[in-house]
């Protein structure tokens, strides 16, 4: 079991490194398909999401390819809303024992929303340039990216998912800001979610820490090679692929 999920770390990190699509988003659906969890598959996610985005993390700040100033009004919203989603998830439990089929359902949709965003991101970029709301200032736009936050963070507290795909795109049309910079002010703000998500599903028991530590074993030199491959391959039918698994994954986990 353990040289099969390194295998099948080794083999999402590659498409991770290969598309930039989400590692979530593939990884999560997956275990779950495999038996695992749902519960068990969300919480190890999130904590093994956690340790790759700190080294991502990382690198933007040495690069100073990060926006504090946005990541710390996306962290206002999105963290208390995490740890909400978490414990409203554990106490639904408590009282009708159906914590399993909830997140199961809700990764489905989250999922379905996650390949549509991919592909919207991949076919329509050039049009969120130079909008109405790229052209105001960021204090103007604090209580809308607290409130973004909020919803998205949610729901990545419910099913791992979104913490880069959804907060991505709402960062592409809203924010004004370089490729690399969008980049590290999203990996920077992941890794606050996805940390503090993590610790709570950590605390009631929804992490199986030898699962994560495979998973970083295969993953972490899947992105390497993945990324260093990037180039020889087009992105737009690799992400367009990527996308239509995630929505057959997604529509399985539903029906």
């Amino acid at each position: 079991m353990s040289m099969g999920i390194i295998i099948m770390g080794l083999f999402v990190g590659c498409l991770v490194g290969l598309t930039g699509v989400g590692g979530a988003a593939l990884l999560t659906p997956v275990l779950v398909l495999m038996g695992i969890s749902p519960a068990i598959a969300v919480g190890t996610d999130l904590v093994y999401n956690s340790v790759t985005k700190l080294f991502g993390s990382f690198q933007h700040w040495k690069q100073k390819t990060i926006n504090l100033r946005l990541v710390k009004y996306l962290a206002i919203g999105s963290i208390p809303s995490a740890i909400c989603a978490v414990g409203l998830l554990h106490l639904f439990d408590s009282f009708f024992n159906n914590q399993e089929e909830i997140i199961k359902h809700a990764l489905g949709y989250v999922l379905i929303l996650v390949a549509f965003t991919t592909l919207i991101k991949t076919f329509m970029k050039d049009r969120f340039e130079s909008n109405y709301f790229q052209r105001k200032p960021l204090e103007e736009k604090r209580g809308l990216t607290i409130a973004i936050g909020a919803v998205l963070g949610f729901i990545v507290g419910l099913t791992s998912i979104g913490s880069g795909s959804l907060f991505a795109l709402a960062m592409l049309y809203l924010y004004k800001m370089r490729p690399s910079e969008l980049v590290g002010t999203d990996i920077a703000h992941a890794f606050l979610l996805v940390t503090a998500a993590g610790l709570m599903h950590a605390g009631i028991g929804n992490v199986d820490y030898l699962l994560v530590i495979n998973l970083l074993l295969g993953s972490i030199p899947g992105v390497i090679l993945g990324s260093s491959l990037s180039a020889k391959f087009p992105a737009k039918p690799l992400r367009t692929v990527m996308s239509i698994i995630i929505l057959m994954s997604g529509f399985k986990l539903i029906t």
